[in-house]
């Protein structure tokens, strides 16, 4: 059997000489992995950029029998060409930080229309956003918790649950207990909750800070997450 849907790319495996395993947050399916055949070759060339993080996709895909099963794509193209995206170093460190959070707490195979409509419409206005970027990725995670079931609407919410959990990170060269640390933040969380574009976050050593601790407060609720590798990459390149 075979169904059309539009996908969202999270991350991909090499497989075999030429091939991937793709893993692709479907707007119809959920999560799903597909083999993809012969996206390595070196002649049509381009095809494995269709698979970077987060490109969007137009597929025709075959459909498993039972749950997690491991099927293959017949058709895909590219649905949304980006503008940015690929091409920025910043926004594309950004989107591979991004896309690994998304995949590891998103693991239901079930059609989840709102939550792929925001992934969607997110992952659009950040290829098209020209400036004030910066703080798209506390934005996306805060609003994003709230599709997973742990939203929250202050920022002395968060802080209060990630230090009664002891989960208190501590931050190289920062001065004063790490709670207390942690307090200063509430502010920054109000803001990017209630006015993200005036968001009076100073520089990108606090932007770095503030993800650290979004991050120990999706550790709390979504089972297994780990540690974001891709997060200290990121804090690299976040504008100062």
């Amino acid at each position: 059997m075979l169904i059309k849907t539009r996908g969202i790319v999270l991350s991909y495996l090499k497989y075999r000489e030429t091939s991937i395993i793709a893993r692709i947050y479907t707007e119809r399916l959920g999560v799903q992995s597909y083999v993809v055949n012969g996206v390595r070759k070196a002649k049509p060339p381009g095809r494995i950029a269709l698979f970077q993080p987060f490109t969007l996709l137009d597929l025709v895909a075959y459909v498993a029998r039972g749950s997690g099963g491991l099927t293959r794509l017949s058709e895909f193209r590219c649905s949304e060409p980006f503008t940015t995206l690929p091409y920025e170093v910043q926004k594309s460190s950004v989107v591979l930080f991004l896309s690994e959070v998304v995949g590891r707490a998103v693991r239901e195979e079930e059609q989840n229309e709102p939550l792929f409509q925001f992934l969607h419409d997110s992952i659009l206005e950040f290829d098209q956003q020209a400036a004030g970027s910066e703080n798209f990725a506390l934005v996306f995670l805060l609003r994003l918790a709230s599709y997973l079931g742990f939203g929250i609407s202050s920022g002395a919410e968060l802080t209060d649950q990630v230090i009664m959990a002891g989960h208190v990170p501590t931050t190289k060269g920062a001065t004063g207990p790490a709670t207390l640390r942690l307090r200063e933040f509430e502010t920054y969380f109000d803001e990017l909750l209630r006015a993200p574009a005036t968001s009076s976050i100073p520089n990108g050593r606090v932007r770095h800070e503030l993800l650290t601790v979004l991050i120990r407060y999706y550790q709390l609720h979504v089972e297994q997450l780990g540690d974001i590798r891709s997060l200290d990459i990121l804090s690299q390149v976040l504008a100062e």
